[in-house]
This record gives C-alpha cells, sequence and structure tokens, in this order.
C-alpha cells in the first residue's frame, strides 16, 4: 500500500519549514493527536529520549526569546506555539518498563553517560523528524531552528541538567509569506551507492 499523492504532497513534496503563521491556535489535543500519531516511530531499543516542553504562557516565551538568535526571535515570538524539542539525557531509566525483554541494557549499554548523551541525541533527532511529519500531517507547519545559546535555554529551562535543547519549533497554521522558495537538494546518484 502506497500513501495518495496528495498525502505525498502534503508531507514532503509541497511542505516547506515556515517562518510565518497565522495567529490561530494550537490546541493542546492537536498536540497531543500528533504524538498519539508518531510515537510508535522507531529508536534504538525502544529509548524514545525526545521531550517536548510547550511554551504557551507569556512568562515562559518572555524566557525563551533572549535565548535565540536575532533573526529567530521576532519568528519566536509572533509563532502561535513554540516547543523545544529536548533529548532526555537520563532516558534509560525508563528502559526496563520500554525494552522489557531485555531490562538489563539500561546499564550494558547506557552505562556510560557520554555514550547514553549520544545516543540520547541521535535518537531524539530521529523522533524530531517525525513530530515533523506528523505536525504536517495535521494540516499544521512548522519551523524548526537550531538558532539559539543552547547553553543558556538548557540553564534556563533544563537547570538540573539532565535535558538539552535540541531544536526550537514553531508551530502553527502557515501564515502570509511562510515559504521560502524550494532550495536544492541532491539528486539519487549523488546520494546512493548500491555495492
Amino acid at each position: 500500500m502506497q500513501l495518495a499523492e496528495d498525502a505525498q504532497n502534503l508531507l514532503f513534496h509541497n511542505a516547506r519549514t515556515a517562518n510565518a503563521f497565522t495567529d490561530e491556535e494550537v490546541p493542546e489535543e492537536t498536540v497531543r493527536a500528533v504524538y498519539e500519531l508518531v510515537k510508535n516511530g522507531p529508536t534504538e531499543f525502544n529509548t524514545t529520549p525526545l521531550r517536548l516542553v510547550l511554551v504557551r504562557s507569556d512568562e515562559a516565551r518572555a524566557r525563551l526569546l533572549p535565548h535565540m538568535l536575532d533573526n529567530n526571535r521576532d519568528k519566536t515570538a509572533a509563532a502561535p506555539l513554540v516547543a523545544i524539542l529536548a533529548a532526555d539525557l537520563e532516558f534509560h531509566e525508563e528502559l526496563p518498563r520500554l525494552f522489557p525483554y531485555f531490562p538489563q541494557a539500561k546499564d550494558v549499554f547506557y552505562g556510560d553517560p557520554d555514550d547514553r548523551a549520544e545516543s540520547a541525541r541521535f535518537n531524539s533527532a530521529l523522533q524530531i523528524g517525525y513530530f515533523v511529519i506528523g505536525l504536517r500531517a495535521a494540516g499544521l507547519a512548522a519551523g524548526p531552528q537550531s538558532g539559539f545559546d543552547h547553553e543558556g535555554l538548557d540553564k534556563e529551562f533544563f537547570p538540573d541538567g539532565t535535558h538539552t535543547a535540541l531544536v526550537v519549533m514553531n508551530i502553527g497554521k502557515p501564515g502570509e509569506g511562510a515559504w521560502g522558495p524550494r532550495l536544492p537538494r541532491l539528486e539519487y546518484d549523488e546520494v546512493v551507492t548500491t555495492v
């Protein structure tokens, strides 16, 4: 079975990173539905280390904005919903529940904090991709950004050091001027090698 062409267009061919949004609210139940759609995307040992902080209050937005780089600050201030997508560096504590076939994976594979942090970032990055596709499937647009003071944002929102922010994502219905031109992509033969 294959996705219909209009679904492929929605998720990939016509999709862009959004830079402007309408002021229409993004309800909690919509974000929950997106999460329920994408939560089964694969990660190694079912680690699922991605954590989301939904920045909804004016107070939280005021705490976030000083950490955004200048060119991202105005976009983030105007977005109807902003999410901080972070890697849980202590994700392994959940493994006895999430990977019950081998509960010892918690210590066998993730006992070293540096290895665990690398795995947390990698698997969270996979989940960020799923989340973007889920937002598109829900008729929303996403503006993921890595242009922020990572250390400052982590101190502000994750002072205990157990999480690290990877992306700040603006979310909403695309507004006027939301899309830039489609940038070039590498062609199949430039990327794929058959051996």
